[in-house]
């Protein structure tokens, strides 16, 4: 039988340098025997491109924008187009300072969803207290008509892990089936990321989202050496 084709990637640019090295390692180790790998790479020069070229990773010249949304929605939906013209049958989007572990692929294809997410953290700031938290960014849904989230919780994350139905997540390791691809495209509205509008649309076509909530990976939050509130959104 034969095993479906992906395409593993994501939009980059020299702002996630810090983690090249360590995803080139993780990416080209995946256990999986039938994926190809594409970076988008938007930096405003050729710096960065040349540089993950020297790591042999495959990767593209994206377009330039001001805004680090349009560079991020432009670059992801090259991706988009990549598979859908070149008979891939699912997208695998991996940010590139997600690592994931080597059998990632096997484990959320086993099953069979066509839209499903394996799990990482961010630093959530907690104001009031001047303190942090580490968050899981895949979501249930609280509220129908609000549209209102809560990310997973500890019961979901570490005692009783495995398949769940999810309403939202991030886009850093998400796998996506062409027939989803064809319904919905990258875009963004407002103040907000593509990845939030994404899940927004599946949810208003009734596309069901997933999470194996077994599957976690590495998120180099702690490695990077710029504020992300410093980028031009």
């Amino acid at each position: 039988m034969n095993k479906p084709k992906i395409l593993v990637g994501c939009p980059t640019s020299f702002h996630k340098e810090y983690a090249l090295e360590q995803y080139a390692e993780s990416i080209k180790a995946l256990t999986y025997p039938n994926y190809d790998i594409l970076l988008v790479d938007n930096s405003k020069d050729d710096v960065y491109f040349k540089r993950i070229k020297k790591l042999s990773l495959p990767v593209i010249k994206g377009p330039w924008f001001e805004s680090a949304r349009d560079r991020i929605v432009a670059s992801r939906s090259i991706l988009r187009e990549k598979v859908l013209k070149e008979n891939y049958d699912y997208f695998f989007s991996l940010e590139q300072d997600v690592l994931p572990p080597k059998d990632i692929l096997e484990r959320l294809l086993k099953h069979n969803k066509k839209l499903i997410t394996a799990v990482y953290f961010a630093n959530n700031v907690i104001p009031s207290s001047q303190t942090s938290e580490l968050i899981p960014l895949v979501y249930k849904l609280i509220d129908e008509n609000t549209l209102d989230m809560r990310s997973l919780n500890e019961a979901e994350l570490w005692k009783n892990p495995g398949l769940m139905e999810v309403v939202s997540a991030g886009l850093g390791c998400v796998l996506i089936h062409k027939d989803i691809l064809e319904k919905v495209k990258f875009r963004y509205e407002k103040n907000t990321f593509d990845d939030r509008w994404f899940f927004i649309d599946c949810y208003n076509k009734k596309i069901k989202v997933f999470a194996d909530t077994s599957i976690k990976c590495k998120h180099l939050i702690f490695n990077r050496p710029y504020p992300w509130s410093k980028i031009k959104k």
